[in-house]
């Protein structure tokens, strides 16, 4: 257990911030999957830059590597390209 005061507020921030953190990539990728289930090409493509936005701002707080957010919008885009 901490004894020291700093030591003690860096882990009630660790805390905060784990909580921030696993609410932002929940929510990405629960609109990753479903922009994945979605059949209707105009409603993918018009859904497709708030995901790729979501997937960049992880990225860049350092929550997601910059690599797998890159391949992620590929994919996708690829994905909604495809749809009939």
């Amino acid at each position: 257990m901490a004894h020291h005061q700093s030591a003690k507020k860096r882990i009630r921030q660790d805390a905060k911030r784990r909580v921030h953190n696993r609410f932002y990539k929940k929510t990405t990728r629960t609109a990753i999957r479903s922009l994945r289930s979605m059949e209707d090409k105009a409603e993918a493509e018009k859904f497709l830059p708030k995901v790729i936005s979501m997937v960049d701002r992880l990225a860049k707080r350092g929550n997601w590597h910059k690599n797998k957010a890159s391949n992620l919008k590929s994919k996708l885009t690829k994905h909604v390209a495809k749809l009939a």
